[in-house]
């Protein structure tokens, strides 16, 4: 073996080797537990804490609302499932006690709603609630025309002024709440108009003459419309739902009846009438499909009606 320029000898491999054994043996003596004492178990590597969940995304956060007929019933569900998605709601109805338990209902929860007293069967007080929403609001992005009423009766008996308030408030309001919603939907750079329509533009049922009169005649506003405002990125469409449990239906209770017996009548009812999913809808649903309308995961839908009726016109 040779030396090296130092004249030392470089280490064989046995010396290496006998190093390396030297080495762990006095690592091994230093790190020996005394016979009769147990080791200390290894302190365990420390958790790392969940990463917390993102909050889920508001589907409207940002958007302004329009909601016409919302102190009640399907309305009154939409104002609300749209405000918990993060809208800012402008909302009309004629009963300004119930209007004002809705936004104070809203605003407890958390959400932004503003209630204007309103009918939709006037001219100026239409204009004026629209461009009070879009005014206080800067935008409008959004408009669920949902106002209605409904009467049943025979043609024969009807009256005229029945008639006519059917068809001024169905119909008719739908018209003006869209002349005035576009302008401000125009500014905002587009948006979507829904209406409540109703089956009974498809099927009627006895005594629903002057309903499905003006629910048929928002079918032909919500086609036209999708014509005439596609161009400026503006959907209409129609929500179309099947009987709902709401104000409409509590109108036909009968007098000298408890609240069992009518809730009991209500039940059969759906049961009897409603063939796939036996039941009534509840205004809970008809607000989560117009959520879901007015949503961009809908974006390529406008120019038509939506049937939500739990199978009701399959059975027919």
């Amino acid at each position: 073996m040779t030396k090296d320029h130092r004249g030392a000898r470089p280490p064989g491999r046995r010396s290496l080797l006998a190093g390396a054994a030297g080495l762990v043996t006095t690592v091994a003596a230093a790190t020996a537990v005394p016979v009769g004492v147990a080791a200390a178990a290894p302190a365990p590597a420390p958790t790392p804490a969940p990463a917390p969940n993102p909050a889920p995304a508001r589907r409207f956060a940002g958007k302004v609302v329009l909601v016409t007929g919302a102190t009640s019933g399907i309305g009154r569900a939409a104002a609300i499932a749209f405000a918990r998605e993060g809208a800012k709601v402008g909302f009309c109805g004629r009963r300004e006690e119930l209007g004002r338990r809705v936004e104070a209902e809203i605003r407890a929860a958390g959400g932004e709603a503003t209630y204007t007293r309103a009918d939709v069967r006037d001219p100026a007080q239409v204009e004026s609630f629209v461009a009070g929403v879009a005014d206080q609001y800067g935008r409008l992005d959004v408009a669920l025309n949902n106002a209605g009423t409904q009467i049943v009766k025979p043609l024969h008996e009807m009256t005229v002024e029945e008639w006519d308030d059917t068809a001024h408030t169905n119909t008719r309001g739908v018209f003006l709440a869209i002349k005035y919603e576009v302008p401000p939907m125009r500014e905002s750079g587009g948006g979507v108009i829904l209406v409540t329509g109703s089956a009974n533009e498809f099927a009627s049922r006895p005594g629903l003459g002057a309903y499905s009169a003006s629910k048929g005649g928002v079918t032909g506003l919500v086609r036209t419309a999708a014509l005439d405002y596609g161009q400026d990125n503006i959907r209409v469409a129609a929500l179309s739902p099947g009987t709902t449990d709401t104000g409409l239906v509590d109108r036909r209770r009968p007098p000298n009846i408890t609240d069992e017996q009518w809730a009991a009548g209500k039940a059969q009812y759906g049961a009897d009438n409603v063939d796939a999913l036996r039941r009534m809808a509840r205004p809970e649903e008809m607000a989560a499909a117009a959520l879901a309308l007015a949503s961009p995961d809908m974006s390529f839908l406008t120019g038509t009606s939506v049937i939500v009726d739990g199978g009701m016109l399959a059975g027919l």
